[in-house]
């Protein structure tokens, strides 16, 4: 018995010995092979983001991505200024108080008197309100480029260069329609000067550097790519912006947007405050054409057409018969204008202006308003499947007017038991007068059956029919028959007048 107990133990002792060597074997490989490595928690690795490797050296041959910015932001820093404006605002006067003999005990009422004649009666000025935002030096006698909304008010303004160098500066001109304004320094040059690039040589993904002052800290320069052309803001007529990743925060506004050869390309204007990473900036080829106007006169003026123009919707292009959506469909035409002069139609697309594509219809106001007074120019339309050029000596656009963008309801909807869902009235004086219309012609729409193609359409009670598929309209009779005919089976194309304006409305029938 006791000798099996041994032999026990023995075999145990021997077990136990090998567990440990082998134990002690696969530490010495984990030490070995742990030797060339870094030690990272799973939870670590899973969070940690991907190095930018290119960003520490040159790029490799054939690769667009920069290797650095460092040489670019040294280069175009000095061309970027703190913008720091002090505005003073007014409230209004304090009342005159006189107090009557009994009213108050005759030392109160003496006291409080003599408080109230002290006080001035004119409009007081309240203490000084500072703002801050970025600009961009563009020659080197000292004039900057920033956004409008950075200096409007101002009182005072004061630029900082990049090596901290002060200077009080001056606003030469304004255009709050674009957002932008020209500053002169006042101070003795010469100033480094960045160059205006050419924004139509702009690529979605193509690399752009932010430089400004976000939050007032001074040069601050941030990277990304384009990421959208054209983006339209609600901002007004000439509403045709950048959209960029790079960084840009309050302070940036007024900030130039460089390209990868540190050209100007935008001005840093907008930020959508509930997103990251979603800026914009405005071209630099709309403003070119105002810099010099700005600098002499200290105000644009700008070209002008006549014509109310939309966006072509699918819909549209179908009801038109066009190839593509292509272009700016006129909606109306200003009686006497140079546009009616020169023989342009409602319904005619406006798809090039002097040679460049008009795309859509956001193109041609910043292309118009750039036209200076009184050049001829060439209006490329497609009336009826056919182009045509027109030549239009451009007019100056009277200030208290912008260039007018309707926008079309969308064009879709389902049939409403085969009609089209309106309740005309012949338009009389009467019906105008109650119903607030401005037009004397057409047939006025009194009532719209929810759900119909109309309503679908965006049809409103209120809203003027002037044509039905191109042809004028003056009486529900005639309207009616025009829309049940032969060619409205389908569809029907609307010319609609609603308030001032003028636009075309598809409706589309998709009984089978």
């Amino acid at each position: 018995m006791f000798s099996k107990l041994k032999q026990s133990w023995r075999n145990q002792r021997i077990t136990a010995t090998t567990l440990t060597l082998v134990a002690a074997i696969c530490f010495a490989l984990g030490l070995a092979f742990s030797s060339g490595s870094h030690w990272i928690t799973p939870s670590a690795a899973q969070t940690l983001p991907a190095a930018p490797q290119a960003a520490a050296g040159p790029a490799p041959a054939g690769s667009s991505y920069p290797g650095s910015f460092a040489a670019l932001a040294a280069r175009l820093s000095p061309m970027v200024v703190n913008v720091k404006v002090i505005k003073v605002e007014k409230v209004g006067s304090f009342p005159s108080f006189t107090f009557p003999k009994g009213e108050l005990p005759d030392g109160f009422r003496d006291f409080f008197n003599h408080f109230f004649q002290d006080m001035p009666r004119n409009q007081q000025q309240m203490p000084r309100i500072q703002g801050a935002g970025s600009g961009v030096i563009i020659s080197t006698d000292g004039y900057v480029l920033t956004n409008n909304h950075v200096i409007e008010g101002a009182k005072e303004v004061t630029v900082t260069l990049s090596d901290h160098q002060e200077y009080k500066a001056r606003i030469v001109g304004r255009d709050p329609k674009t957002d932008l304004a020209v500053l002169k320094i006042e101070g003795k040059g010469p100033f480094p000067a960045a160059t205006l690039g050419d924004s139509d040589n702009l690529k979605v993904g193509d690399w752009v550097i932010a430089i400004g002052n976000p939050f007032g800290l001074n040069n601050t320069v941030t990277s990304g790519i384009v990421s959208a052309k054209g983006r339209v803001i609600g901002a007004g007529p000439y509403d045709n912006f950048i959209q960029t990743d790079a960084s840009i925060n309050p302070g940036n506004s007024g900030g130039p947007l460089f390209n990868m050869q540190g050209e100007v390309v935008g001005i840093n204007t907008a930020i959508i405050s509930q997103g990251q990473g979603i800026g914009f900036a405005i071209p630099v080829n709309t403003v070119k054409p105002l810099v010099p106007q700005l600098e002499t006169k200290g105000s644009v003026t700008r070209g002008y057409l006549g014509v109310t123009i939309q966006s072509i919707t699918p819909a549209l292009a179908k009801a038109l018969k066009l190839q593509d959506q292509k272009g700016a469909l006129v909606a109306d035409v200003t009686p006497n204008s140079p546009a009616a002069k020169a023989g342009v139609q409602r319904g005619d697309v406006i798809v090039a202006y002097n040679g460049k594509e008009i795309v859509d219809n956001h193109d041609l106001p910043a292309l118009v308003a750039g036209t200076p007074v009184g050049e001829e120019s060439t209006v490329t339309v497609l009336r009826n499947g056919q182009k045509m050029q027109l030549a239009i000596k451009v007019a100056e656009l009277p200030s208290d007017r912008t260039a007018a963008n309707a926008t079309a309801p969308a064009g879709s909807g389902q049939p409403a038991q085969g009609k089209w869902g309106l309740e005309l009235q012949d338009l009389t004086p009467q019906l105008a007068n109650q119903l607030n219309i401005e037009s004397e012609k057409g047939v006025a729409v009194v009532g719209v059956k929810p759900g119909s193609q109309a309503d679908e359409a965006g049809i409103q009670q209120g809203d003027v029919i002037l044509e039905v598929n191109q042809q004028p309209v003056t009486s529900v009779h005639e309207a009616i028959k025009k829309m049940d005919g032969p060619p409205a089976k389908d569809h029907l194309l609307l010319l609609v007048q609603r308030g001032h304006a003028k636009l075309f409305v598809p409706l589309e029938n998709n009984i089978g």
